[in-house]
């Protein structure tokens, strides 16, 4: 399907043939039904009641990640009190939960806050388009299998699709690997009825996919190898918090819930810091703690002992030291090199050392994706918005009536995505009360440009390109800090003289002036 070039004068439908059904409109449409869209709905629905919205969801099922992964052992890799939403407490025992129990979880959500029905199941966006004079977004999408065309427009478009390419993961080519005789797995791609039971297994990739696997592999296989080219941060943690679990007993289930979930964002912020600020000191702490499950005879130094800094990556959580229980047990076993080549029945690695397998994981991490490859247009010209400034974490420089939900990477994802959608109900509500239609956080040329993440992991390097950038001050700077992205959201000025506000360019009313401080203020009821 082919767009022509828009004309900005032109209404938001032109470049369709004017016999086509004109396309369904809401207030607001959402990208994605996962973790974020689901909330993004419920804080709709919640706090701008009457508002008409829409979820455009690519795949035939609810659940985003948690209904895509469905490799052995899947589930969070921080805990269920920050992971899970500000409105709906998390009630089970575990905090480090699996897959499943996250998937029902999102399901449960959406079907008791009647969301489900809001959903579009099987609409793939393609791209989208503003037109200033109406003020609303175009979006073009591709219905099912047969990919049946479909069109939609909204006056807010809201982004909820994650980072990541659900087609496809990252996956390198391997020397000789077609000499291989077992099998290969992705785990993206995990299938349903694969049989490791009393096979020899080798996991490539030493990140939090691969720290889950390997435990969960051991259980049935022969042996399982854990492959990597260099270590990665490993630290234990219980997977009950026995204190979230103890306070619950006690407390109101929200109260209880609320303190939980304070108590480990400060923690998690604490040690961030500390990371960050000390990082020799930190490094010696997480180390000692590896040290002490496996025993001072286990190489941690090889092994174990990363060569960049805590938090330049994220460190993996492992619930209860299940994989230093089978570690210490004999049942798998860490390797760190580099592969030579495959053979028919292994890996030849470039120390010499051989490795036969079965079975052979690529954990080899992600693909990032930014948006969903959606391709952007405003008034009529294409827009590459790895070429703008982010601003507050969530909107565009010079994009009008947009915003993303991009998650933390040093805390739990949903902490960020509840503050967005929380920001974003208030900047449309407080654009019905001065009778602004249009949103645009206007760029500064003076202000310096950074990477969107200070983050040495693999996927983001590769990706770097592909981000948009933030700048070296407020408010176009992503400070990767829930406390102070909670006061600035939920609390600080909308109006700070970076976000421009006016009306449509149809509107025959429009007022001369752009700014929010210009309008007229509403009288006092």
């Amino acid at each position: 399907m082919t767009v022509s070039r828009m004309n900005p004068e032109a209404p938001a439908d032109a470049s369709a043939d004017s016999t086509q059904t004109p396309p369904e409109h809401h207030d607001v449409l959402i990208v994605g039904a996962g973790l974020s869209g689901i909330g993004a709905a419920y804080h709709l629905q919640k706090r701008c009641p009457g508002r008409s919205y829409v979820i455009l969801e690519g795949r035939e099922a609810l659940g985003g990640t948690w209904d895509l992964f469905r490799y052995p052992g899947i589930r969070s890799d921080s805990d269920m009190h920050t992971l899970g939403y500000s409105f709906r407490p998390w009630t089970e025992a575990k905090a480090i939960a699996d897959g499943p129990s996250i998937l029902r979880y999102v399901r449960d959500t959406a079907r008791e806050h009647g969301i489900e029905r809001h959903v579009r199941f099987g609409h793939r966006v393609l791209r989208v388009s503003w037109c200033s004079r109406q003020a609303r977004w175009t979006v073009e999408a591709e219905r099912g299998p047969d990919r049946t065309p479909v069109r939609f427009t909204c006056g807010f478009l809201l982004m909820c699709s994650g980072y990541y390419d659900y087609a496809q993961g990252h996956r390198p080519e391997f020397p000789h690997e077609a000499d291989f005789r077992g099998t290969f797995v992705h785990p993206q791609f995990w299938p349903e009825h694969l049989d490791y039971a009393n096979k020899r297994v080798v996991v490539i990739g030493s990140g939090a996919t691969a720290v889950t696997l390997v435990p969960e592999l051991a259980r049935t296989a022969a042996h399982v190898t854990m492959l990597q080219r260099s270590p990665t941060y490993v630290v234990s943690r219980p997977a009950e918090d026995r204190l979230a679990n103890a306070l619950r007993r006690v407390l109101p289930e929200r109260l209880a819930y609320a303190l939980t979930r304070w108590k480990n964002v400060l923690s998690s912020m604490f040690w961030f810091r500390v990371a960050r600020g000390m990082p020799q000191r930190a490094k010696a702490h997480l180390i000692e703690g590896v040290r002490e499950q496996l025993g001072a005879d286990y190489d941690v130094a090889t092994h174990f002992t990363p060569r960049y800094a805590p938090w330049d990556q994220r460190v993996c959580l492992v619930p209860d030291a299940d994989l230093f229980q089978v570690l210490k047990e004999g049942r798998a076993s860490v390797v760190t090199d580099e592969i030579d080549t495959f053979t028919e029945h292994g890996l030849t690695l470039r120390s010499g050392q051989r490795l036969e397998a079965d079975i052979v994981v690529t954990a080899t991490g992600l693909r990032v994706q930014f948006l969903s490859n959606v391709e952007f247009r405003i008034d009529g010209e294409r827009r590459e918005l790895s070429r703008s400034l982010c601003y507050k974490g969530m909107m565009f420089s010079d994009v009008p009536n947009f915003a993303f939900v991009f998650g933390y990477t040093n805390a739990s994802w949903t902490l960020k995505s509840d503050l967005t959608s929380e920001y974003v109900c208030r900047l449309l509500n407080h654009m019905k009360r001065r009778g602004h239609a249009i949103c645009t956080p206007r760029r500064d040329p003076a202000v310096e440009e950074r990477p969107f993440l200070d983050f040495s992991s693999g996927y983001v390097q590769r990706a770097a390109h592909l981000l948009p950038k933030q700048g070296a001050r407020r408010p176009w700077r992503l400070h990767q800090n829930y406390a102070l992205d909670l006061l600035t959201l939920r609390f600080g000025a909308l109006d700070d003289g970076t976000l421009v506000f006016s009306r449509a360019a149809s509107d025959p009313a429009r007022e001369p002036s752009t700014s929010a401080s210009d309008a007229p203020r509403p009288r006092a009821a």
